[in-house]
């Protein structure tokens, strides 16, 4: 018997028939990436279902791997002996049979009750307000005034932990003694960048029309159903076990502590310290585990987002955050957001195994920012400073309490502490004589710099120290406890204070040792001077050049990885960041056009004004006055021929500032006013909302009598609104975008990077044909057309919608730049050489529509 499965021609669970083309061959080309354990990157557009393709494909292997697995178990028999009579074998494959049948029905049942349990409680919320726990006003503040509860945690003292702490630690890691046996299963991790995003991942798997695994299996689950009295059930229907996996601060409903925490994550690890009297009132004891096990089979019973987890959460008084945690190894479909899946201290936290699972890493446009980010550090000097004076003050207090390996690693940190402050005040006044001086350092020069006294400490004991004492919260609770004890007796609080709920100082230092203890050729520590006038100090960061390594670990565990985004292009960039260690036969790419009619699309590159000149929107000619008040005309012209709304996107937010300035000098704002209401994006993330609001109201209706007809919205590539917003239909029947943007050349970081992709080329023996830019330049165009693309892809939300694109910046024509381009627009891009070129095309155009 063949194990391998075949490609279907069609997917049955896809909910619209047909399906396009398009859609059936992603999810052919998933599946069969699935099937081969392949690593795949997918370029599909913006309204051409790309989510539920990818849950539609993903889930349809899960399927028929389940359905592979039980017909393996089940002809493994024949193997095992092949001497049994055919009668004898017969009935022992029925008997498997019907007992794998049997634990499915008992799972089923159990995930029932759990249905029915959690109806009762929305049943009795409908009807009468539940009163809530009454929650101590001060839940989290110890009840003695013990100082010995700042003392450091001892390693290797498991032996001595008393049973029930050890029963509360397996409740919270999920390895209660009631489910240790309970079975995984083959899951998808599906990753996206936010929660907002993930949300939209639940509403398309509820359309999939998901059979059981097999039949057979169908008919036993209709069967089971309708005894309990479900006589309306169906074989269509089917659980998808999902669990949303998200952070406290998304899923705490400890009102108490939210309200006075400065960072979620740290007050509770500090309420789980606490007595019992004292901790969480939503965290079951000990002896009450069935009832996180029960909230745990409400969370698989029935799909739930991260708001649905959090209500459900305080309808059974059960923290979702420890209970999502333990659904995870019976869950199918597995949501988080992208730190959790990609920091591997999250996913030991989480309890995430990936050996042979699916990951999908949808909107995967910002994963390579995204795996640089988490490898960032940065310890400021007043956080230094901090940590330095605390740790002081610690061991004076404790002294004849602390064992002799606890003082001697206090001294190691303080010693460590101590040179790099006295190493940080000398760079910072030889800095002070070079204004915006920076300096990049590897991690030994670094070392070497702090002194004889600091490389000779090891950093990985130290780090290890921190970590298993937790001596970093301890420090930080006995100074705040000795703040407030200076503040009560009306004396002035010293500069050592840690307000309760946030994050501990020596938790930076912390992830600076742990960086420089694994710190590799691929590392660069960045010294600079940061804040305004008066307030500046010193900043040690530390930034990780290769974003790889941090992948490679979910590239070698997981079956098959699967990027996927509106605009992955260029797909080659990020095979040469992420994937250069795999053969070629392991990726594949895969990238569809648009699902819309290329008469629903103008792409122009505009490369001149009105008067002939040349658009370049370059950094030196972004405070040209005649450059903005030529770019002002080109708009103005625009307005007569666009309806409804405009979205015009610039490079940069002093780009964008300097031209409104201009404008309102000029009055060419007023007439911007006299055609389209302006809208401009602001710089209060509160504020986001009521501006689209108030944006998507003028864009889509005008008084009949009135000259001012639609909207005009100016925004910023890379900020706010260029990305994971949807302008469909009038919103945005033209999208402008003014330059190229372009990073910063004199970022060191950036330099640094630049240059260390190019060693890696040089490294690899790779040539180039004269006359081709070189890695680090290539890796700096990439970066301003991935951003670029994010910013096109706002339009065109769906088969129906249509708008112009267009480019203002010669540099658009030019080959380096337009191939760049999403692979939606492909050969469609028109190179206007005049002006006129342009009003004329987008004339017929916009005819064409009326």
């Amino acid at each position: 018997m063949s194990l391998t499965l075949p490609t279907p021609d069609q997917f049955p669970a896809f909910p619209y028939s047909p399906p396009y083309e398009i859609q059936v061959d992603l999810m052919r080309h998933l599946y069969t990436s699935i099937e081969n354990r392949q690593v795949t990157i997918v370029e599909s557009p913006t309204g051409t279902g790309k989510t539920l393709s990818l849950l539609c494909a993903s889930m349809t292997w899960l399927r028929d791997e389940k359905d592979r697995a039980r017909k393996g178990k089940l002809g493994s028999l024949d193997g095992d002996n092949a001497t049994v009579e055919d009668w004898v074998m017969e009935q022992t494959r029925e008997r498997m049979r019907r007992e794998m049948e049997a634990e499915e029905q008992e799972y089923e049942t159990k995930l029932a009750n759990a249905r029915k349990r959690e109806k009762a409680l929305r049943a009795k919320q409908n009807a009468r307000v539940i009163k809530k726990p009454r929650i101590s006003e001060h839940p989290q503040d110890p009840v003695t005034d013990d100082d010995d509860s700042f003392l450091p945690e001892e390693e290797d003292e498991e032996d001595n932990i008393s049973p029930a702490v050890k029963a509360l630690m397996a409740k919270l890691e999920g390895r209660s003694q009631q489910d240790s046996e309970t079975p995984t299963c083959t899951k998808i991790y599906y990753a996206s960048r936010t929660h907002s995003q993930l949300t939209q991942v639940l509403p398309e798997l509820q359309r999939l029309k998901l059979r059981h695994e097999s039949h057979t299996s169908a008919l036993s689950h209709l069967t089971t159903k309708r005894k309990r009295g479900d006589e309306d059930a169906t074989l269509d229907e089917t659980c998808n076990r999902t669990v949303a996996l998200g952070s406290r601060k998304h899923l705490c409903i400890n009102d108490s502590l939210r309200s006075k925490a400065t960072d979620i994550d740290e007050a509770c690890r500090e309420l789980l310290g606490e007595k019992s009297d004292h901790r969480c009132p939503h965290l079951p004891a000990a002896i009450d585990d069935h009832v996180m096990n029960d909230f745990r089979d409400e969370i698989l019973a029935t799909p739930k987002d991260i708001e649905d987890l959090a209500t459900a959460g305080r309808l059974s008084n059960v923290c979702p955050y420890f209970a999502s945690r333990r659904a995870i190894p019976q869950a199918e479909l597995v949501t988080l957001p992208y730190n959790l899946l990609l920091q591997k201290s999250s996913r030991e936290a989480l309890g995430i195994d990936l050996t042979n699972q699916i990951v999908v890493v949808d909107e995967a446009h910002n994963l390579i920012s995204t795996l640089l980010s988490l490898s960032t550090t940065r310890l400021p000097f007043r956080t230094l400073q901090t940590s330095l004076s605390q740790v002081a003050i610690y061991v004076t207090k404790f002294r004849k309490k602390l064992s002799a390996q606890n003082l001697l690693h206090l001294k190691k940190l303080a010693t460590f502490l101590d040179a790099l402050k006295k190493y940080l005040v000398e760079w910072q006044s030889e800095a002070t004589k070079h204004p915006h001086r920076t300096e990049v350092l590897n991690a030994a020069e670094f070392l070497e710099r702090i002194g004889r006294r600091a490389v000779g400490l090891n950093m990985l004991a130290i780090e290890k120290y921190l970590k298993t004492s937790k001596i970093a919260r301890k420090i930080a609770g006995y100074a705040d406890k000795q703040a407030e004890k200076e503040s009560n007796q009306g004396q002035q609080s010293r500069p050592f204070r840690h307000r309760k709920g946030a994050i501990p100082p020596l938790h930076a230092v912390e992830d600076l040792l742990i960086s420089l203890a694994g710190a590799t050729e691929d590392g660069r520590i960045t010294l600079s001077v940061e804040g305004s006038t008066g307030q500046e100090e010193v900043v040690v960061k530390y930034q990780l050049l290769n974003p790889a390594p941090h992948f490679r670990e979910i590239v070698d565990e997981a079956r098959s990885v699967i990027l996927a985004g509106g605009t992955m292009s260029p797909m080659s960039d990020v095979v040469r960041q992420l994937f250069s260690h795999l053969p070629s036969e392991r990726i594949n790419t895969f990238s569809c056009g648009h699902i819309i009619p290329s008469s629903s699309l103008l792409t122009v590159a505009v490369t001149k004004g009105p008067r002939g000149n040349d658009l370049d929107y370059k950094a030196s000619r972004q405070t040209d006055n005649g450059a903005i008040d030529e770019l002002g005309q080109i708009i103005l012209n625009f307005t007569h021929q666009i309806p409804a709304g405009m979205v015009v996107f610039f490079p940069s937010y002093n780009f964008l500032n300097k031209t409104k300035e201009v404008w309102s000098t000029s009055k060419m704002l007023d007439k911007f006013g006299a055609k389209k209401r302006i809208f401009f994006e602001p710089d209060d993330n509160a504020q986001v909302e009521p501006v689209l609001r108030d944006y998507s109201h003028a864009a889509r209706s005008s008084p009949p009598d009135s000259k001012v007809k639609g909207a005009m919205l100016f925004a910023v590539i890379g900020a706010k609104l260029s990305e994971g917003l949807n302008f469909s239909d009038d919103l945005a029947r033209a999208v402008i975008i003014v330059g190229l943007p372009f990073a910063n050349l004199g970022s060191s970081e950036l330099q640094e990077r630049m240059r260390y992709v190019k060693r890696l080329e040089e490294k690899a023996g790779t040539s180039r044909p004269v006359g081709m830019k070189d890695a680090g330049a290539e890796l700096y165009e990439n970066m301003c057309m991935n951003a670029v693309n994010q910013s096109i892809g706002r339009a065109i939300r769906h088969k129906g919608d249509w708008a112009a694109l267009l480019l203002l910046d010669r540099r658009y024509s030019t080959p380096s730049i337009s191939k760049k381009l999403p692979g939606w627009i492909g050969g469609e891009l028109k190179v206007a050489q005049t002006f006129g070129q342009v009003v004329k095309e987008l004339g017929t155009f916009y005819r064409d529509k009326k």
